[in-house]
C-alpha cells in the first residue's frame, strides 16, 4: 500500500514532534507531466475526489492496482493525479494530540508528499478544510503551486460557524448523536447536499434513498473517524488563519486562482468564500453554482469543467486580469491596481468589525434558546399549595 513517511523529508530529515512517525497513505490516477494534487476535507477520505479524479485523469482505478479491463474514458491526456488522506482520517497515521492537527502542519504533510512523489511542482485542489490546506500550502511554497482551486472555503476560525438557524441546530444535535453508520449517513446528507438535489428522483427512487445506501457502505466499509481525528481536524479549523503577509504572498505568486462555491452551502457560507476570492484579486474567480457543501458531487461536470479551465489557463499563461471575474469595487474598497494592497488593508479593518458582529449575534442567539427553553420549563411547573407558616 502506497504510504509517505513524513519524517523523512521534513526537517532534512529529522523526526520532530509533528511528524514523529507520521504516514500519510495516497493514491495516484494517470501519468503524464501535468501533475494535480488533490486535498479533501474534514473527516473526509480520498476517494472523495472520485468524480474530479474521473473527469480529469480519466480513470479512478489507481496506479499501483491493476484494472482487468481499461477503465479509462474522459479525462485530458499527459495528467496524473494524486489523493490522499489527512492525518486523523481513513488509512493515515491518527495523532492522539490536537496540537498535532494545525492547517500548516497539514499543509507541511502535503508538501512532504509532493515530494516524496518527486513533484516540483502542481496545481493544488482543496475541498472544504483541504483548501484551507492548500492556502497554507500556497503561502509556504508558493513556487511549487502551478494553480490554487478552492472549493467550499471559509477563512476558518469564526468563518467556520454555518448559518445559525434552525437547520443548522437541526444538523448539529443529529451529527452530535450520530453512533452508527446509519446515523452518521442520514446526517452526512443534509450536509454535503442542498434539499432541492436530494429530494430529485432517479427513476422510481430519491436522490436521498440511493445516496443513503452509498453512504452508509462505505461509512461500514472505512468505520466511523476516530475521536482523536475528528477532535483534530476540528481544531485545525478553527485555528487556521491566514496573515495579510500569507495572503499577500499568494496573490503576488502569480498563477491563477479558482474559488468555487455552492450557493446552498449550510456549512461554509458564499459571503465568507466571495471575501477570500477579493483579497486575493486580481488572480481569483469566482464561481458560483447552485450547489451544496459537496459541490463536487453535485454539480460534478460544472466543477470539472471550472477545473479544466483552471488548469488551460494557467498552462497558457492568461493574465490575470483576463482570468478574474471580479473587480476591486466588489471587495467594498476602493481602489486602482496600483493601490491594490491598500484596499485590501481596509478590507481586514471592515473584517474586523463584522468579526465582532458576527459573535455578538452568536452568543445572543444562544442566549436566547437558552431563555426560551428555561421559559418552556418554569411554564410547565405546577403550582405547589403552601399551608400557613407555623409561628
Amino acid at each position: 500500500m502506497p504510504f509517505c513517511d513524513v519524517g523523512r523529508y521534513q526537517n532534512n530529515g529529522e523526526l520532530t514532534n509533528n511528524n514523529n512517525g507520521i504516514k500519510i497513505f495516497y493514491r495516484t490516477y494517470g501519468n503524464g507531466p501535468v501533475k494535480i494534487l488533490m486535498i479533501i476535507g474534514l473527516a473526509g477520505t480520498h476517494d472523495s475526489w472520485d468524480p474530479q479524479i474521473k473527469g480529469l485523469a480519466g480513470t479512478v482505478t489507481p496506479n499501483d492496482e491493476e484494472s482487468p479491463t481499461d477503465d479509462r474514458s474522459g479525462g485530458i491526456s499527459g495528467v496524473e493525479v494524486c489523493a490522499f488522506d489527512n492525518r486523523g482520517v481513513g488509512q493515515s497515521s491518527v495523532p492522539t494530540k490536537k496540537s498535532e492537527y494545525t492547517t500548516s502542519i497539514m499543509a507541511k504533510d502535503a508538501i512532504a508528499l509532493m515530494d516524496h512523489l518527486g513533484w516540483k511542482k502542481a496545481h493544488v485542489f482543496g475541498h472544504s478544510m483541504g483548501s484551507m490546506i492548500a492556502c497554507k500550502l500556497a503561502a509556504t511554497v508558493p513556487q511549487r503551486v502551478s494553480s490554487l482551486a478552492l472549493l467550499n472555503t471559509t477563512g476558518g476560525g469564526y468563518e467556520c460557524l454555518p448559518k445559525f438557524d434552525r437547520q443548522f441546530l437541526s444538523i448539529a444535535m443529529r451529527f452530535l448523536r450520530a453512533k452508527t453508520p446509519e446515523q452518521r449517513a442520514a446526517v452526512d446528507l443534509d450536509t454535503h447536499y442542498s434539499q432541492e438535489y436530494l429530494e430529485e428522483y432517479v427513476g422510481q427512487n430519491t436522490r436521498r434513498s440511493i445516496l443513503y445506501q452509498e453512504y452508509v457502505k462505505g461509512i461500514s466499509s472505512t468505520g466511523m473517524q476516530s475521536k482523536y481525528g475528528f477532535d483534530g481536524q476540528i481544531n485545525a479549523c478553527w485555528t487556521h488563519n491566514m496573515s495579510r503577509k500569507e495572503l499577500e504572498t499568494i496573490r503576488m505568486a502569480g498563477f491563477r486562482i479558482s474559488v468555487i462555491h455552492g450557493r446552498h452551502d449550510v456549512i461554509a457560507q458564499l459571503c465568507h468564500a466571495k471575501r477570500l476570492a477579493e483579497k486575493l484579486y486580481p488572480s481569483t474567480r469566482m464561481v458560483e453554482l447552485n450547489g451544496g457543501h459537496l459541490v463536487s458531487h453535485e454539480r460534478t461536470e460544472e466543477v470539472n469543467k471550472a477545473l479544466l479551465e483552471l488548469i488551460r489557463a494557467s498552462e497558457s499563461r492568461t493574465s490575470p486580469y483576463n482570468w478574474t471575474n471580479l473587480s476591486i469595487k466588489s471587495s467594498g474598497c476602493k481602489a486602482s491596481r496600483i493601490s491594490v494592497w491598500g484596499a485590501i488593508s481596509s478590507c481586514f479593518v471592515i473584517e474586523s468589525v463584522e468579526k465582532i458582529h458576527i459573535f455578538l449575534t452568536y452568543f445572543f442567539g444562544l442566549f436566547v434558546l437558552a431563555f426560551e427553553h428555561i421559559g418552556r420549563g418554569v411554564r410547565k411547573l405546577k403550582p405547589v399549595k403552601v399551608g400557613p407558616a407555623l409561628t
